[in-house]
């Protein structure tokens, strides 16, 4: 769940469709997956008119870059709970313009984009057991 006031969790559910296809010595770390997810959710919201980046790894998972019209930057965290194959968080992060992490854009900004994720997932077939952990505008 969510480490700090910059993070905010979005959505956890479960899908077998996001497991990995490829062993553990090539994801992120080992036990640590989200590429599927993470490709799987940036074409998805692009059908949508939701652009974000290509997929990054990092050392917990994958993100998205996102950026609205005001020039407001946000990542989309993308990764399994620990120790599962099947069970997925997606969460976001808000990224401060200013020096010294000042100036960060409120969680409501993005709050297409979140309705965008939660469009996504409510129409897939593939996604069970939804909770949907932020608030009907975006935030909790």
């Amino acid at each position: 769940m969510a480490i700090s006031d910059d993070l905010q969790d979005i959505a956890l559910f479960r899908s077998s469709q996001f497991t990995p296809f490829l062993p553990d010595d090539c994801q992120a770390n080992p036990g640590v997956y989200g590429a599927e997810l993470a490709y799987w959710l940036a074409r998805e919201l692009a059908q949508r008119k939701l652009i974000t980046s290509y997929p990054l790894a990092e050392d917990w998972g994958w993100l998205l870059s996102y950026e609205t019209s005001s020039g407001d930057e946000f990542s989309l965290h993308c990764g399994n709970e620990e120790g599962s194959r099947d069970k997925w968080l997606i969460s976001l992060r808000r990224h401060a313009h200013g020096l010294f992490g000042r100036d960060k854009p409120a969680f409501a900004e993005a709050a297409a984009l979140v309705e965008g994720i939660r469009a996504v997932l409510l129409s897939s077939p593939a996604i069970a057991e939804l909770e949907w952990l932020a608030g009907e505008s975006g935030q909790h």
